[in-house]
């Protein structure tokens, strides 16, 4: 294990530069000029076309990109090696320094919601398992698939409209249409009478990260405030991982209890519970270990639509921003950033195999 462990993280260094040359090469041949973007946000749209050329060789040059793309590539990586992501077009500040300041808003967003899935979505997938075609099996996994169809998006600004006050000036015709695409929807019966007799309650934040000065209340009534922002976000984050973890688990936990093993465990006499949370659990788990690993750049990736509907300053809207501005440096921080934290998922779920199942072999 150790050695296969060493040559995985050996084998990272030339994944890393193979990700980043392809990463690099496709944001340089995007459509978009990051320089005319920076003039146009400085001066104006009807200034930019006056720009001289010499104004622009000189913007290109400030920013080094006035270099062949080879250059431009080496030099980065050089400065990757002393951990310097460069500056950003936008405002100048450094790359770390801006991810940093999204990195801990992301962070604390979707390790709970990853939390929130695994937590809810092993016991339903055991439950579902072993009590195969019941009534509550039958119900879970039909409500199971409705969430899973949802469009995240249209979730979130229905809970906008309904615990949120009513979402401001959206209808819910409006939001039905941009979600399914109907012509005439607003005529529909249901949707008048869910728009006139539905009760809008405030009952929780529909924009921002936290309560302004929530930073020096007394460290119980933070955390309530914060979890109280979290509440919507979170909730469309969710419903969808666990809907889908749900299924793996129970397709591996149905896989289980058919081996022989459970069976000659059942003849030996163990209780069913050992036989199903100590033996056929623990190596049901071996996909959601792959998942597990696959979710880690997730943390930080964010998510793009949900920060975007709710307001939330993370790497997602970071991410989102940055492409729109061809803010070259900043977007190559964070796929950077991304790759390795999937490089390093890959091994951990191959170490997690090794801790469920002892008779998985790496050597």
């Amino acid at each position: 294990m150790k050695a296969y462990l060493i040559r995985r993280f050996l084998l990272i260094f030339p994944t890393f530069l193979g990700i980043s040359l392809i990463t690099f090469l496709i944001i340089q041949l995007s459509p978009g000029n990051p320089i005319m973007l920076k003039l146009q946000a400085a001066q104006g749209a009807m200034a930019t076309n006056q720009v001289s050329d010499q104004v622009i060789e000189q913007t290109k040059k400030l920013y080094g990109l006035d270099k062949p793309i080879h250059q431009q590539y080496l030099l980065w990586l050089g400065r990757l090696a002393t951990l310097d992501f460069g500056n950003s077009y936008k405002d100048h500040r450094p790359v770390l320094k801006k991810i940093g300041e999204c990195i801990w808003i992301t962070l604390q967003i979707n390790i709970v919601a990853l939390f929130t899935i695994y937590l809810i979505a092993i016991p339903v997938g055991v439950y579902s398992a072993t009590h195969q075609y019941s009534r509550l099996d039958n119900a879970t996994t039909l409500g199971m698939f409705l969430l899973y169809s949802l469009p995240s998006f249209w979730v979130a600004m229905l809970l906008m409209y309904f615990l949120g006050g009513g979402g401001g000036s959206h209808s819910l015709s409006a939001l039905c249409a941009s979600a399914f695409g109907a012509v005439g929807v607003a005529e529909w019966a249901p949707v008048q009478w869910l728009q006139t007799r539905v009760l809008h309650f405030q009952w929780f934040p529909i924009h921002g990260f936290g309560t302004v000065g929530a930073d020096e209340w007394p460290w119980y009534r933070w955390l309530g405030d914060r979890a109280w922002h979290l509440a919507l976000p979170v909730f469309c984050l969710t419903y969808a991982g666990f809907a889908a973890t749900s299924r793996y688990m129970r397709a591996g936990m149905i896989e289980e209890v058919r081996k022989d093993y459970i069976r000659t465990a059942r003849a030996y006499g163990f209780s069913e519970n050992t036989v199903t949370y100590k033996y056929a659990m623990r190596n049901a788990l071996i996909p959601i270990a792959t998942m597990l690993g696959e979710d880690l750049p997730l943390l930080i990736g964010g998510s793009v639509i949900i920060e975007k509907i709710y307001s939330i300053p993370g790497m997602g809207y970071l991410a989102f921003e940055s492409i729109l501005s061809r803010d070259y440096p900043l977007v190559m921080g964070i796929l950077s950033i991304t790759a390795l934290l999937t490089l390093a998922g890959l091994i951990m779920s191959d170490i997690l195999y090794a801790l469920i199942d002892p008779r998985i072999k790496f050597e």
